[in-house]
């Protein structure tokens, strides 16, 4: 699996594109800002994008949302819950971030699949009410739920702090100490790392 991270926008929020070595079929994950960029990755690797997946509503990771489709003509998939906030979450920031409705709505145990891959969609809420996390072996992309070293903060609407540390101990620490984690923002970590050593847990 091609894996590229890019760090765009105000906020540093990170964007992965994934990709299918066979097929070179891909799916952007969390497309905040600078679609310019995203676009050339997918060229760079001549990778055709299948879907846009948001992990969460929040302004920084669905801001290049419109704007990827646009050039792509990806579908956008993000669970039910976050939803309205992509065409009105930004206010709440003051940010005009451009995004559209979603084409396609995903729950928790729902597989996405892109070539010869699969990610299975893993309901994490607690930074947001729709929050998600998407596993392949050996991976996991977390949004906004987990950091390393910390959490996703609790405190905006539809935040709940029990709920997250809730759902990273049953749902995500579950998958394994080897697993890679890919979060929203700052430097990817493992699982294992997480468990030992990140505060909340410990």
């Amino acid at each position: 699996m091609i894996i590229l991270s890019l760090t765009v926008g105000m906020i540093q929020a990170n964007c992965y594109i994934l990709g299918c070595e066979q097929t070179k079929e891909a799916v952007v994950i969390d497309p905040g800002a600078e679609a310019k960029r995203i676009q050339s990755g997918l060229q760079k690797h001549a990778l055709k994008l299948k879907y846009i997946i948001n992990t969460h509503g929040h302004f920084d990771h669905v801001g290049a949302n419109k704007a990827v489709k646009d050039i792509t003509g990806a579908s956008i998939l993000i669970h039910r819950e976050d939803a309205p906030m992509l065409l009105h979450g930004a206010g709440m920031w003051g940010i005009g971030a451009q995004s559209s409705q979603a084409d396609q709505f995903i729950k928790d145990g729902d597989r996405i699949s892109f070539g010869q891959i699969i990610l299975e969609v893993i309901h994490t809420p607690g930074h947001s009410p729709g929050g998600i996390s998407l596993y392949t072996p050996k991976v996991v992309f977390v949004g906004d739920t987990l950091f390393a070293g910390s959490i996703g903060r609790t405190d905006f609407p539809g935040g709940d702090y029990d709920q997250l540390i809730s759902g990273v101990r049953k749902r995500l620490f579950v998958l394994g100490d080897d697993v890679k984690v890919f979060p929203g923002h700052g430097p990817d970590t493992t699982i294992g790392y997480e468990k030992k050593y990140n505060p909340f847990f410990n």
